[in-house]
């Protein structure tokens, strides 16, 4: 193993190891950091891990500017019964990054060269800060200042993690004059902010068969309700053989959740859009706002170089462990959505997943339809366990919109399954 423009080894924790840090974030790649190997790539461990990974994370905070939390990974590797760390550490996009102590200068900016961090030319440090990234969303002011974050306290306790009275501030979920900012907004109890997830009955949007609304919440929450949502959608269809059972789900399970959540981390929220999910009966569909005005480089992109749009709730989601390592997820997507299903527009990033026709053949179809009927069946269900009762009942019960309820009971009624008995204001559905 040798030192690459991507790649710095450090036998020991060094003076100089913030320096190397704020020339990966000024680099267009990122880059890797190993701690307890030498210079020539021989691994010679370290001590006291624990230790060192909060003194690591501590000299990140506190001295490098603009703030790199979000922006990096401390992982601990065991190699040749040896342990040692490797710090992944993202493309920021706040350049330049600096040493806080000499301030944006040519003596506190750097980036990488080769094998090396070579300082800035005051010409670099200039244009980069010119094209610097000045509405990002900790710095936006919430337009309602009276939230409450009960829902992300307890995902954080679930991790066995405590906020405490300063966790606003930890998180950056403040403005530089203290007023919570957008970043707060998101994760609060109740906003404004909702995904949809969509379902149609072909391969184009004219036949809307649900329309479902997951928000107005923590945005944990919300993406825990979209990913329960999607795997309900995500059937196992079998295909028997001469030889064997074949089980196949629609949509690789680790690729979907990879593609669902990297769709909501990295959207760009700044235009007041939020992601969607679309279920067609031959794809899927996920488009999230940003495109090519968020993504630097397609190459970059593609071979998984980490570039978060959005730190602050790349951090959050990280501390959940909703994510792992930067730059993890694009390969794992890759698997089931090749390059060429990606769409690149001007302000959208959209991904399609072909329906998996590999292993279950027509039984997919047949699954799909299968679900198309779900909530139908749902319905049918109700009206026997709640006869004499309503459009707006089952609505609430089934979780749905009136429309869907009033498409579904035209279906059962063409059926001849259901009757609607007594008057419009006191009558109510039954099943014959």
């Amino acid at each position: 193993m040798i030192e690459t423009n991507r790649i710095e080894y450090k036998q020991t924790l060094t003076d100089i190891f913030e320096k190397e840090v704020v020339a990966f974030l000024n680099y267009h790649e990122g880059g890797i950091i190993y701690i307890g190997i030498d210079n020539d790539g021989n691994i010679v461990g370290c001590d006291n891990l624990d230790e060192l990974q909060l003194k690591i994370k501590d000299r990140l905070k506190h001295n490098i500017e603009p703030s790199c939390l979000g922006l990096f990974d401390i992982i601990v590797e065991h190699k040749e019964q040896k342990s040692f760390i490797k710090i992944i550490v993202a493309s920021g996009r706040e350049k330049p990054y600096y040493l806080k102590k000499q301030g944006m200068s040519t003596r506190g900016c750097f980036i990488r060269i080769g094998s090396a961090s070579e300082p800035m030319s005051t010409f670099m440090i200039d244009e980069l800060f010119s094209r610097r990234t000045r509405n990002s969303l900790n710095k936006i002011k919430s337009h309602r200042q009276d939230l409450t974050f009960e829902q992300l306290k307890i995902y954080y306790e679930e991790k066995g993690l405590k906020l405490n009275e300063k966790f606003a501030s930890n998180l950056e979920l403040l403005t530089d004059d203290g007023y919570y900012n957008y970043v707060a907004y998101l994760f609060a109890d109740t906003n404004g902010t909702s995904i949809k997830v969509a379902k149609y009955k072909g391969t184009d949007k004219i036949d809307l068969i649900e329309n479902n609304e997951y928000g107005y919440c923590s945005l944990i929450k919300a993406t825990k309700r979209v990913l329960e949502k999607l795997e309900i959608e995500n059937k196992t269809f079998a295909k028997i053989t001469s030889m064997k059972r074949i089980e196949q789900r629609i949509w690789d399970s680790v690729a979907l959740r990879e593609a669902v959540i990297n769709a909501i981390v990295h959207n760009d929220y700044t235009r007041e859009l939020t992601p969607t999910f679309e279920i067609f009966s031959d794809r899927l569909e996920i488009t999230s706002a940003g495109g090519i005005s968020t993504i630097v480089n397609k190459e970059d992109f593609f071979a998984g170089y980490s570039n978060p749009i959005n730190r602050e709730i790349m951090r959050i989601y990280k501390d959940l462990d909703m994510v792992e390592q930067l730059g993890s997820g694009m390969p794992r997507i890759l698997v089931s959505c090749p390059k060429e299903n990606f769409i690149f527009s001007a302000n959208f990033l959209r991904m399609v997943f072909p329906i998996n026709e590999n292993s279950i053949d027509r039984s997919v179809n047949e699954g799909i339809n299968e679900g198309i009927n779900e909530g139908i069946n749902l319905l049918y269900n109700l009206i026997v366990q709640k006869p004499n009762s309503r459009s707006t009942l089952f609505a609430k019960d089934l979780n749905t919109s009136i429309k869907n309820i009033e498409r579904w009971l035209k279906q059962l009624k063409n059926d001849d399954k259901i009757e609607y008995i007594g008057s419009k204001k006191t009558g109510g559905y039954v099943a014959k």
